[in-house]
């Protein structure tokens, strides 16, 4: 009993959480695609939630397969004329279609038309993370306080750089600062970098060089990172600690600006590894997302959704990146093909594919030992 017992806490406190957030995110990433596809005239086979062999399904009026299959890892549209769920064309099948048929395929369809089609999906991640991100700062507003440094850590940059109690922080690197937030996400992500603070004491401006030191922290779930720190404390006495009530128009706009920071901060970490500054031990895949889907599930439903809004930016982005599978490499291929004047030659595209499944399946498998070993190392 006790082993069953266990066995049913993991599905309800680490699987069920994980399909809810996983499903939402892959189901509107789809439905981008479909709804742009539809309005563009061209015909859609087959909508799946998940991959491998369907679950259960059903045919609607216009002839497409709606179904949810037994792998719940993403999704696909397979439009008239796709030879598999990757959406690579099928030149043979289409070019034995009538006229008529073609007009209704993927291929067939006009080069702006497949554009808006392939973009619409990660547009579709946006506009959904930018909607839950609004609702919950129209809801709960956003908790503040003033870039007022009430305390400095021995041994750290601060201490090192001169920083005092009471300083206040007015700018880093020349962007204004208007909360102690926006001084841990500009500071956390450049570990080792020097970075220049303007400080404002008693009235007199100056600038600080300081370089934030590589610290590993842990999360309230005890999820280990490194991230960069210049070691100052605020608190209520000196920060005005408040919580900041938006309008709906001003939730939108900081729900803009919250998804831009999660791109910014991924194109950033990317191009750290890149160059050798981080390590890519935070690349994590399914496992990872399982098990802080099950630990954010304990703080409530609006944790759940705020961080289906965080995957929601994340695959958008990543299914934006250039790479022959996913939808920012067809893009690349539209646009060699507006500037040409014609398609991406067929052999050019299958091989493109096949480099482009091998790189998405190596970075997959990466992932999962990420995982594997943040589990069990």
């Amino acid at each position: 009993m006790e082993y069953l017992a266990s066995i049913y806490g993991f599905l309800v406190g680490y699987i069920v959480p994980f399909l809810i957030v996983l499903t939402l995110v892959v189901f509107v990433h789809e439905m981008g695609h479909y709804l742009v596809g539809r309005w563009c005239g061209i015909r859609i086979l087959t909508f799946s939630v998940g991959f491998g062999p369907e679950i259960v399904g059903f045919n609607d009026k216009h002839g497409t397969r709606w179904k949810l299959s037994a792998i719940p890892l993403g999704g696909y549209v397979k439009f008239y004329g796709d030879e598999n769920a990757a959406s690579a064309p099928d030149f043979d099948a289409v070019s034995g279609m009538s006229d008529s048929e073609r007009e209704q395929s993927f291929l067939g369809a006009n080069v702006w038309k497949r554009v808006a089609t392939v973009a619409a999906g990660p547009v579709a991640n946006f506009i959904l993370a930018i909607v839950i991100f609004a609702v919950m700062f129209s809801i709960y507003g956003r908790p503040v306080a003033d870039p007022v440094v009430a305390q400095v850590q021995p041994a750290s940059a601060a201490e090192e750089a001169g920083l005092l109690p009471g300083d206040i922080i007015a700018a880093i690197d020349g962007k204004p600062v208007a909360t102690f937030e926006d001084i841990r996400r500009y500071v956390s992500p450049r570990p080792e970098v020097e970075i220049v603070l303007t400080v404002d004491r008693g009235g007199s401006t100056f600038d600080v060089p300081i370089v934030p030191q590589r610290s590993e922290i842990e999360d309230q779930f005890g999820n280990k990172m490194e991230v960069g720190l210049i070691g100052v404390v605020t608190d209520s006495s000196v920060a005005n600690f408040r919580r900041q009530e938006l309008n709906p128009l001003q939730a939108v706009g900081a729900a803009v600006g919250e998804s831009w920071f999660i791109v910014a901060r991924s194109v950033g970490y990317i191009g750290n590894i890149i160059i050798g500054r981080e390590k890519a031990d935070q690349l994590g895949g399914p496992i990872r997302v399982a098990q802080v889907s099950g630990q954010v599930a304990t703080l409530g439903v609006g944790a759940l959704l705020q961080l289906a809004a965080v995957l929601s930016v994340s695959i958008g982005f990543l299914n934006l990146l250039p790479i022959p599978m996913l939808d920012g490499g067809h893009l690349v291929f539209y646009a060699i093909e507006i500037i040409r004047g014609k398609p991406v030659g067929e052999k050019a595209q299958e091989v493109a594919f096949k480099i482009g499944l091998s790189l998405v399946l190596m970075l997959m498998l990466f992932a999962t030992w990420n995982d594997v070993t943040m589990l069990f190392g």
